[in-house]
């Protein structure tokens, strides 16, 4: 019988995506340094702020984030765990609303304000057709206390999940590997250095645009924007770009033996079969293996 892994496209194993939120002004010169890099990230836009000096204006969106994905951030930024749920609803829809006005397709994720999310706000998202949200947090965060990141200065602290590499158990509650001020040299050098083919690897990388203009710190992204490009075992991927094909490669129908596959969607999806065979599965093909 044959052994099937799930693939990324290309065959790859590895994947990585980055997250950042608001859409400050500064959102120009990141999304400059990722063009430059083949780096692809999600930009999480607040559409009833866009008045304010320090916001891209919402005529220059579709130029700017071209791409790239655009995603829910909410109207006006609330802390929505502590709003009611009409307010919630009221916030994400309007938001969801006005970003598909100017880019014209249909916006699916959510980066929850403030890290801010209950039950509630996962219903609400999920009902307006939302299908993955990111939290304000992060593998990193969630394992060390202040005192404990001062004892890696040096790099990053060793977790469980293939070192904070692991695919997410809920995209709903979507925890990303690290903040870019959270050792993102040390962490991207790590992934680079992953080899085992029987695991997929995710690097999920967020923050704030202005945060580097705030610290003074662009090199840390350009140095690893440059660093990680262009790796052939990487897939460069927007948050819904990997939602998505997740969802592609679910679908498959395999025979009960492993032999063939058919694929009903329109998508490719990928397999690695007996650990060195890549086989692309084309949309609406019956693939022997």
């Amino acid at each position: 019988m044959n052994k099937i892994y799930k693939a990324f496209p290309g065959g790859k194993n590895k994947v990585l995506t980055l997250s950042y939120d608001d859409g400050k002004v500064e959102d120009r010169r990141l999304v400059e340094i990722f063009n430059k890099y083949g780096i692809k990230a999600t930009f999480n836009l607040n559409s009833g702020l866009t008045d304010m000096s320090n916001r891209i204006p919402k005529d220059e969106w579709k130029s700017l984030y071209e791409g790239h994905e655009v995603a829910v951030h909410t109207y006006t930024h609330p802390t929505i765990a502590r709003c009611s749920s009409t307010e919630i609803l009221y916030e994400m829809y309007n938001d969801k609303l006005e970003i598909e006005k100017v880019f014209g397709y249909p916006v699916r994720g959510i980066a929850y304000p403030n890290g801010s999310c209950d039950d509630r706000c996962v219903d609400i998202a999920k009902n307006l057709g939302i299908v993955y949200g990111r939290v304000a947090a992060d593998k990193y965060s969630a394992v060390c206390s202040a005192e404990t990141n001062a004892q890696y200065a040096e790099g990053p602290i060793l977790l469980g999940d293939e070192n904070g590499f692991g695919m997410p158990d809920d995209y709903m509650r979507w925890l990303p590997t690290c903040h870019h001020n959270h050792h993102l040299k040390e962490f991207g050098q790590k992934f680079m250095s992953l080899k085992k083919k029987q695991y997929l690897y995710m690097m999920y990388v967020w923050g704030h645009s202005f945060e580097f203009e705030r610290n003074q710190n662009w090199n840390i992204i350009e140095e690893f924007c440059e660093m990680i490009s262009g790796q052939d075992d990487i897939w460069y991927a927007t948050n819904i770009e990997i939602v998505d094909y997740n969802e592609v490669f679910n679908r498959l129908q395999f025979a009960a033996d492993n032999s063939f596959v058919y694929n009903p969607s329109a998508a490719s999806a990928w397999l690695t079969v007996n650990d060195n065979q890549c086989v692309e599965v084309k949309g609406g093909t019956l693939v022997k293996l």
